[in-house]
């Protein structure tokens, strides 16, 4: 993995989503002082080599959670992919916290993912991908949030993108992401983008599993993206609040 940090004080570690890389991270990180930001590209994607053999996310997991048992005791904030590794991750290894950036809870939280595992192997290597890409493309000529996507998966395996979104569907049609989440041992903040993040029915979970939510009005699923201030104040006050100094 290419791995780059800044600043100084307890490490927070960012984990990207789904063809994503680090660099989308930069802007929120930048707003939230008195941390060391460890900032990650997983393999596969961003800077990072493309594997010879993709890992699956489970694992991925397992490989990130020994690497931070090497490290000092972290908190952890992933965006929709990187959420539900950091879910995986908090389950095999103590840390301080977790922020869930806009993580897969239910099928309907699938996109992008959803359109990767509609596609074989083959079909997706072959064309899928590039298509994908293209849309994605078009769409960053009037958004600039697709724009930064665009430029992410430019740098994405294709084998290692369609391995990983089959894996984050079928984990969201489990129904069983949430209640994950809700029973890591460390305190825990999810933060959705409203309205166009995770769909209804995630956000109707995570009430019902009393999860220390909050939303991120006016933004979608790129929430830190959009509105990097009002993620940065989100997570600085549940820090302060629930971390030791």
């Amino acid at each position: 993995m290419t791995v780059r940090s800044f600043g100084s004080g307890p490490e927070l570690v960012w984990i990207h989503g789904l063809g994503e890389w680090s660099v989308s991270f930069e802007p929120l990180a930048n707003q939230l002082a008195g941390y060391t930001h460890v900032l990650v590209d997983l393999p596969g994607y961003g800077r990072s080599p493309w594997p010879d053999r993709e890992q699956s996310l489970v694992e991925l997991a397992t490989h990130l959670a020994q690497w931070l048992a090497t490290r000092p005791p972290a908190i952890l904030a992933g965006h929709s992919m990187g959420g539900v590794l950091a879910t995986l991750i908090a389950e095999q290894l103590a840390v301080r916290a977790v922020v869930n950036l806009d993580g897969n809870l239910t099928r309907g939280d699938c996109t992008y993912s959803a359109r990767g595992a509609d596609h074989t192997r083959d079909d997706f290597l072959s064309g899928g991908f590039e298509r994908m890409r293209l849309d994605v493309f078009v769409a960053g000529t009037t958004d600039p949030v697709m724009r930064g996507y665009f430029a992410a998966l430019s740098a994405a395996s294709p084998a290692t993108f369609h391995r990983h979104a089959c894996e984050l569907v079928a984990l969201s049609e489990c129904d069983s992401l949430a209640p994950r989440f809700a029973g890591l041992a460390c305190p825990v903040l999810f933060l959705a983008g409203v309205p166009g993040g995770i769909c209804e029915r995630s956000r109707g979970e995570l009430d019902r599993l009393a999860i220390h939510w909050r939303a991120i009005e006016q933004a979608g699923h790129w929430l830190f993206v959009e509105k990097p201030g009002a993620c940065a104040a989100q997570i600085a006050q549940f820090l302060s609040e629930n971390l030791a100094s």
